[in-house]
């Protein structure tokens, strides 16, 4: 194949140089996407670490299991945090000679360690606390502190919230909902913390639930039981994060809306017999790696063949500038010079 980046790469293979790609961007540069996304990450940070803090001291107070729970969950997100700021800085990591196409799979590597995490910290220590005070359960205290730390967990985890939410909204496409928006999104950041931040928000009001539940019947079981239902949560939630993750470290490409467009403008270029395939990897959140397989008109000289490539390549910075990587086929080249 012959790389095209606008690298100035020579090409490989047919011993001419490549064409220049347009490096501009239309709409959000890659490092104002990058900045939504740490801010994102620091917004739920805070959240996290004042809220697992009021939640342990109020858990060692009144005892409740749901509180420890939920406590366990907040230290575990922070955590996770923490994990996704180092996937983002290591994944802007300029490109070398062991990694050429740069380090911007880090982030879904983290990603996924962090959808582990919340598997095995977060939803197996609820669910082992959980089984645990459901054999021995804690005498029922008063609950009022319980509420207080709940209700401004709520309102923390609802900005955390809000803030990846309008982070998913302003690549969201029309007509789509906020979960197809996750589904589609290549910023594992950004779709991390709002799958984690809802899971936050649903594990507040089953605790908040089982503590009622047990002064209201006077019953110590639900609290505990509360605390297996916020592990099985997390799990789901792991399970998730590691569905969307896994599927982008593997090599994801660009959705289908996107390559009908990629299709569209190479058929558009008349020096083009046919366009066979259009293969495409997400190497990163605004980095994607596109290797064309299209059959040029046989008996092109090379300087037309050279102009052909270079019309593609800035027609692709233009609508498509997340293509960073532009392969053609040497076959390709060869035929179109018999």
């Amino acid at each position: 194949m012959t790389d095209t980046t606008h690298r100035n790469d020579t090409a490989a293979g047919t011993g001419a140089p490549a064409a220049s790609a347009q490096a501009g961007q239309a709409g959000q540069t890659p490092q104002a996407s990058r900045t939504g996304s740490q801010k994102v990450i620091y917004a739920a940070i805070v959240a996290n670490l004042g809220i697992a803090t009021a939640k342990f001291i109020v858990a060692g107070i009144t005892g409740s299991a749901a509180m420890v729970a939920e406590g366990i969950h907040s230290a575990v997100d922070t955590g996770n945090e923490l994990l996704l700021l180092l996937g983002e800085r290591r994944s802007t990591r300029p490109a070398d000679r062991k990694h050429p196409f740069g380090y911007g799979k880090s982030l879904y590597f983290w990603a996924l360690i962090v959808a582990l995490s919340v598997f095995s910290l977060g939803g197996g220590l609820s669910i082992y606390h959980g089984v645990a005070a459901l054999q021995a359960p804690p005498p029922l205290e008063d609950p009022l502190w319980n509420y207080v730390v709940l209700g401004v967990a709520a309102v923390f985890e609802g900005y955390s919230w809000n803030v990846s939410r309008k982070a998913l909204n302003a690549v969201r496409k029309p007509g789509t909902t906020l979960w197809q928006a996750v589904r589609a999104s290549k910023d594992a950041s950004v779709f991390t913390v709002f799958i984690e931040d809802t899971a936050a928000l649903l594990g507040i009001a089953i605790a908040a639930a089982g503590i009622a539940l047990g002064q209201y019947f006077g019953n110590p079981y639900f609290d505990p039981a509360a605390s297996i239902l916020i592990g099985v949560l997390l799990v789901g939630a792991a399970f998730m994060l590691a569905r969307e993750s896994g599927g982008l470290l593997v090599g994801e490409s660009i959705d289908r809306d996107q390559l009908a467009a990629l299709y569209a403008l190479f058929r558009r270029e008349q020096a083009l017999d046919s366009v066979a395939s259009l293969r495409t990897m997400q190497m990163g959140p605004e980095d994607v790696l596109l290797a064309a397989s299209v059959q040029f008109r046989r008996g092109m000289p090379i300087d037309e063949v050279e102009q052909a490539i270079a019309r593609l390549e800035a027609a692709i910075a233009v609508e498509h500038p997340v293509i960073r990587h532009v392969y053609f086929e040497a076959s390709a080249l060869r035929a179109a010079m018999r």
